[in-house]
């Protein structure tokens, strides 16, 4: 080989290592470099964890800090947040997310807190509301079923004062009728219209003037006022007799209870229990109205108060199988007498009438139809319509007997003449008070010497 290609070749050799030192030497800056700035990131993961940790525990120490601390440094945010303005920072922007975000949740533990302090008031209140319920009800039970000492000598007194609207509004009126100065056609014209406007009915003041009209014809009456007590006996003929509430019975006697909702049907079932419990009757109760919401547990209650039993289903059951398993259970237990409380069914509504026509079917069957009476209870405060009332019910069931609440709170008080003339149903029990001993038994010569009676 010659000389000259040896030195040619090492000469290429060193140029090739120096070519490599140079590519070794890039390679170690790059890897440097590429160090450089991962060692940067961690750093900046460590510098932002720190800050996130700084800020925890700011944000902890805000919450315990004082309400001038507190104004203090929401005073310099703003300076910060002015000065970053100025130099273009871009970090009011978190603050403000933060400041939202704090007031948020301050007002949510506001609210939290006042629901915790709220809620027991609330609760308090309603407890308080539901005692007072109670104790108004049992005060209104005692307040019914009190018995007072000489009842009989009261029982008159007690009417008269029951009447006092009757008397006012019926008696004051006919009376200054009959205080004119002649009998004329005028006298009857008035007469008649101060009958009708008392609801004493079309066809019981027909009959009342007409029998005026011939008894002036023949005892040649001249004066309006001796015609007076004539037309009072002729309101104690068109009354009757005196009628047992329920005739004397020796086996088991079911008394079923008629008629709408707010005649006081309720509160006449346990006037007639605590009266025969007086009598030494056991008594039972069944809860029929399984229509109206609230109504078994309103007979429960009144059986709690007054010691008696009280057959009952549930809301909703059918009321011949409540009737059916009362009868059954008067029957084992040898009760004297079994009330049976209806729905409080409107006339007008066939569908249910015809349900109430099946329930008589069912307690006639199972305890004998002799043993069966059928009450309506009729508010006399409804005037016409209770006629009304006692016309279809009396269509539906056969009513034996009429109790009239509430005429105490009427002035209107011919209702009675109206359903005994137009009806001819006895008028068994009449309502003039609260109390038990205010649902009396209904007594003609009575009624009307309470009514017409002087102040």
């Amino acid at each position: 080989m010659p000389i000259f290609d040896f030195f040619k070749r090492d000469k290429d050799k060193e140029k090739d290592k120096d070519q490599e030192k140079d590519q070794e030497k890039v390679q170690d800056e790059a890897q440097d470099k590429n160090q450089e700035l991962e060692d940067k990131e961690l750093e900046d993961e460590d510098r932002k964890s720190s800050e996130r940790k700084a800020e925890v525990s700011q944000s902890e120490d805000k919450e315990r800090e004082s309400p001038d601390d507190k104004e203090k440094e929401e005073s310099d945010d703003m300076e910060k947040e002015v000065k970053d303005k100025e130099t273009g920072d871009k970090k009011p922007s978190a603050r403000e997310e933060k400041a939202k975000n704090e007031a948020a949740k301050t007002k949510k533990e506001e609210v939290k807190k006042d629901e915790s302090q709220n809620y027991e008031p609330e609760q308090d209140k309603a407890r308080q509301e539901e005692t007072y319920q109670e104790e108004t009800d049992q005060d209104e039970a005692e307040r019914i079923l009190q018995d007072e000492e000489d009842v009989d000598k009261g029982f008159f007194q007690r009417l008269k004062e029951g009447l006092a609207r009757s008397r006012q509004g019926f008696v004051d009126k006919i009376s200054s009728v009959f205080s004119r100065s002649k009998i004329d056609d005028d006298f009857y014209e008035e007469l008649e219209e101060t009958l009708i406007q008392a609801d004493v009915g079309v066809k019981a003041t027909m009959d009342l003037i007409s029998d005026l009209k011939q008894e002036v014809e023949e005892q040649e009456i001249t004066e309006p006022g001796e015609l007076y007590q004539v037309f009072q006996e002729k309101i104690r003929n068109i009354l009757g007799e005196n009628d047992q509430v329920l005739k004397s019975w020796d086996d088991l006697k079911v008394l079923m209870i008629v008629g709408v909702n707010g005649a006081g049907k309720t509160t006449t079932i346990a006037k007639l229990a605590h009266r025969y419990q007086k009598q030494g009757k056991k008594v039972l109760l069944a809860a029929g109205d399984t229509f109206r919401a609230g109504a078994i547990d309103q007979i429960k209650e009144w059986g709690r108060r007054l010691n008696t039993d009280v057959i009952s289903q549930s809301e909703g059951a059918d009321a011949a199988a409540v009737a059916y398993d009362a009868v059954q259970a008067a029957r084992s237990r040898e009760a004297d007498l079994l009330i049976v409380d209806t729905a409080g069914r409107l006339h007008t509504q066939k569908n249910l009438m015809e349900e109430l026509k099946k329930v008589r079917r069912v307690i006639g069957r199972e305890a004998g139809e002799e043993a069966v009476e059928v009450m309506l209870v009729v508010d006399a405060t409804t005037g016409q319509n209770a006629l009304n009332q006692a016309k279809i019910f009396n269509e539906a069931v056969t009513v034996d007997g009429i109790t009239l609440t509430k005429l105490d709170g009427t002035a209107r008080g011919g209702i009675v003449l109206a359903i005994k003339k137009e009806l001819g149903l006895p008028i068994r029990l009449i309502g003039v008070g609260e109390r038990a001993a205010d649902l009396q038994d209904f007594n003609p010569e009575k009624f009307v010497e309470a009514l017409f009676s002087s102040k």
